[in-house]
């Protein structure tokens, strides 16, 4: 008997591929298409090849030198933010209860800062943290520090990573207890008949168990943290000078502010892949990690 195969599944599939295509394919090749050619205006284009690609990754041109600053300044705010927030993170979520009316009050507590959206969360703590009226920079500097963030580098990067912290941490707190909910009440009972200790219950029990949402939290927040936009520009608008001007700020400043399409179109493709190399040795690693952990307890 020959079995007879229906194509017509594919039809419904149809709807999905055009609105990919016209969300993400059509765009990215005029991306593609930019990042090749050059203008000097009244919508003209000419072949460039690959030059803007070459000054990009060269560190003694202004592109180049241009880009990689912004590069280590969005790495290494990517990598204080996972510093902070994942262990912070975990420790919220260990402190929420488990039962109760207290556990809906705490998860939306929780939730309350995820709700805000991103250009007011920079205008609430552009507000805050001034030192004429806002209470955070009143009382800093009523304190005795020195502190404007609008002035001094330093100031701005604490502005912005405590800004940070105060938005997304929630996140991975909601993750880590979605993790602790999952496990079974049978570790805990043979943890206490055995008389382990917290941190050994944390460290054989609820650590492994939270590996996977740990994984989720890691790449959503540096993928968050690494293309971050809406805050800092908010806040800072990129500055003291170019103290807090990421790879994203630099990259609209850049298509926008200059009108340069072709640098512009160039530095998102190296930008977009930077993100998607970083994002594949994370997932990765802590698989692989995750695996060999798996195959050493079996």
């Amino acid at each position: 008997m020959t079995k007879t195969l229906n194509h017509k599944a594919w039809f419904l599939v149809l709807p999905v591929f055009a609105v990919v295509a016209f969300s993400a394919v059509l765009p990215l090749m005029t991306v593609v298409n930019y990042s090749v050619q050059d203008t000097f205006g009244n919508n003209q284009f000419f072949w460039n090849g690959v030059a803007w690609f070459q000054d990009l990754l060269d560190p003694s041109t202004e592109l180049g030198g241009r880009f990689f600053g912004a590069l280590w300044r969005t790495l290494l705010f990517s990598a204080i933010i996972l510093t902070i927030e994942i262990p912070l993170g975990i420790l919220v979520a260990l402190s929420m209860p488990r039962e109760g009316w207290r556990v809906a009050f705490c998860l939306v507590l929780m939730a309350l800062p995820l709700l805000i959206p991103w250009n007011v969360v920079g205008t609430i703590w552009q507000v805050f943290a001034r030192s004429d009226i806002g209470l955070l920079g009143w009382v800093v500097n009523h304190m005795g520090i020195d502190y404007n963030y609008t002035g001094h580098s330093l100031d701005a990067w604490i502005t912005i990573i405590v800004m940070d912290v105060w938005h997304w941490t929630s996140l991975v707190a909601l993750l880590c207890y979605a993790g602790l909910k999952s496990i079974p009440d049978a570790y805990y009972q043979a943890a206490r008949i055995d008389g382990a200790s917290r941190w050994a219950v944390f460290r054989t029990i609820q650590l492994p168990k939270m590996r996977r949402v740990l994984l989720i939290a890691v790449l959503l927040r540096f993928m968050d943290s690494f293309m971050i936009y809406t805050e800092p520009f908010v806040l800072t608008g990129g500055g003291p000078g170019n103290a807090t001007t990421f790879l994203s700020i630099d990259l609209v400043k850049l298509a926008l502010g200059q009108f340069d399409l072709g640098k512009a179109a160039a530095m998102s493709l190296v930008y977009n892949l930077i993100i998607l190399v970083i994002c594949w040795i994370f997932y990765t690693v802590m698989t692989n990690v995750d695996a060999d952990r798996e195959r050493r307890e079996a």
